[in-house]
């Protein structure tokens, strides 16, 4: 089952073509896609795009970079849409210390907020952790044994893996793994086991190699299973059941 565990299809990019561009993706062999909100308004419109479409879900969760923006009763709104059963998970939530698209207190605390709601509510986490890695670690090992999940995108080192695992997360790998620089992503998926690994695009953003540049979407995760076999010496096929097994174990996807 190949499953692309974010994504972000409510984007603009997509505003032109967006129906075409997933019905398209689902008869190239995506099974599952899990479109992740990063502000209310894009969590609204994941949850309506799992509504839309039988193989999409969703998560909600206000991004590190909207944490500025956010009104006060964010976590109404987000308790609101989870009547939605098909809202999988908290997210993305974390921070982003490259950007700094707001204030460093604001996104500290609307991280911790977002995960004192996940732990109320028993509901996994999707961490964006962007040069940030030694916060967010010190805030997952704060609610180790209380809530897991997944780091996306993950650009940490093994060393970090390794104390994720411990936490019960897991990672997903997108587009990055084909680039060139990507040494230590590469590092990563070789030593930590294809138990904890998962499969995602992060579209319209992270086009994997050759197609770098261009608008992303989960056609293109095939390319991303190849590069982490090539990595781990194992066949696409491999990959693409284990990280699907990974998927529904971390999720409740059925």
């Amino acid at each position: 089952m190949l499953i692309d565990v974010h994504a972000h299809y409510d984007d603009r990019r997509y505003n032109s073509d967006r129906d075409e561009v997933i019905k398209k993706v689902r008869q190239n062999g995506v099974d599952r896609i899990i479109n992740s909100g990063s502000s209310i308004k894009s969590s609204r419109t994941s949850a309506d795009l799992a509504n839309k479409y039988d193989f999409i879900y969703a998560t909600i969760g206000v991004h590190p970079h909207e944490t500025e923006r956010t009104p006060d009763n964010t976590l109404d709104i987000l308790a609101n849409l989870l009547k939605n059963k098909k809202v999988l998970a908290i997210g993305e939530i974390g921070l982003d210390f490259f950007h700094d698209f707001s204030d460093r207190d604001a996104q500290r605390l609307w991280f911790k907020k977002q995960m004192d709601f996940a732990q109320d509510i028993k509901y996994p986490v999707v961490i964006h952790d962007r040069d940030a890695h030694g916060e967010c670690l010190d805030m997952i090992k704060k609610y180790r044994g209380l809530i897991n999940g997944l780091f996306h995108c993950f650009a940490g080192s093994v060393e970090m893996a390794k104390e994720l695992i411990k936490s019960g997360y897991m990672m997903s790998f997108g587009g990055v793994v084909t680039f060139t620089n990507a040494r230590t992503c590469r590092e990563v998926i070789k030593e930590v086991p294809i138990d904890y690994i998962m499969l995602e695009t992060d579209c319209p953003y992270l086009t994997p190699h050759p197609y770098r540049g261009e608008r992303n979407d989960s056609g293109y995760l095939f390319l991303v299973a190849q590069k982490i076999a090539e990595i781990k010496n194992i066949t696409a096929e491999e990959v693409i059941l284990k990280t699907g097994e990974n998927a529904k174990r971390c999720f409740g996807i059925t």
